[in-house]
């Protein structure tokens, strides 16, 4: 089954507007701004909102803070945060006051104090916390399917049916074990093995050698979702800006796909999205 490119003009200018200002924030005068905060396995990633939930400046960085979807260095994560918060507030020249943050599906009554205290050790203001398939629909606006989040440790699966969750899983298999896979093939650290993944020009030379956890990570998505009438797959997620990984997928389990141009991008937009001025 081929991959397919849906209208989703929405998601896609949403999240080019968003890589413009992570290269040239604006800065104008907002009666508020609305911070995205998404802590990933492999990234953590800041999204900043105009009062008219417009992007207007972004950050992220690559970080160790988070393992199968569990903060697991709690004063690294606040120190990070902390750091992209001061970097944005230099250069849109305000105070970022209020922001959204989200978990993985399946992990909120194990994590979700701990997201909570690092968003506010780093000097926000909480006002949301909700789960990453919510977040990430704010921004593809999706009334029925799966959105399938591959970050760096888990994949996170979210059935709706007329825009609401109807069910959620989390298991651990993501970019970490694609790396763990290209270190023991290319004889690499797993440090060096990631910066190879992550460079565009090796995607396709990597496909093959990939091909054994994408189709693991496809059944995953094939086990949760067959006793459901899914009829499409939204794809989104650092992982899955590997070129290729949908075509994969699709073959797997035989579903038309959908990816965004940046997938990496549109689950801290949705956190954004979500955030507003009443503080919990």
């Amino acid at each position: 089954m081929q991959t397919v490119s849906t209208p989703f003009q929405y998601c896609d200018q949403l999240v080019c507007d968003f890589e413009k200002v992570m290269a040239k924030p604006i800065v104008k005068k907002s009666a508020v701004y609305y911070t995205g905060v998404d802590l990933g396995t492999a990234y953590i990633v800041l999204a900043v909102l105009d009062e008219n939930y417009q992007p207007v400046a972004g950050a992220y960085r690559f970080a160790n803070v988070v393992k199968d979807g569990m903060v697991v260095d709690y004063m690294g994560a606040i120190r990070i945060v902390k750091e992209l918060k001061q970097e944005l507030e230099e250069k849109i020249g305000t105070t970022l006051i209020y922001a959204a943050a989200a978990l993985p599906p399946g992990t909120f009554t194990l994590d979700s104090g701990a997201i909570k205290h690092v968003v506010q050790g780093a000097g926000f203001e909480l006002t949301k916390l909700l789960d990453e398939p919510t977040a990430a629909n704010a921004v593809l606006k999706i009334k029925n399917g799966a959105i399938v989040d591959i970050g760096g440790g888990t994949t996170g699966i979210a059935i709706l049916k007329d825009g609401e969750v109807i069910y959620v899983a989390d298991e651990p298999t993501g970019g970490t074990h694609f790396s763990l896979v290209i270190a023991g093939a290319y004889k690499l650290s797993f440090d060096d093995a990631d910066q190879y993944k992550r460079d565009p020009k090796h995607h396709k030379e990597l496909l093959p050698v990939l091909r054994p956890v994408i189709e693991k990570v496809a059944s995953i998505i094939n086990r949760h979702v067959r006793d459901y009438a899914v009829e499409q797959i939204y794809l989104v997620g650092g992982t899955c800006c590997l070129e290729g990984i949908e075509d994969i997928i699709a073959k797997q389990i035989h579903l038309p796909i959908y990816k965004p141009q940046n997938p990496m991008f549109v689950t801290p937009l949705g956190i954004a999205l979500n955030c507003t001025q009443e503080i919990l």
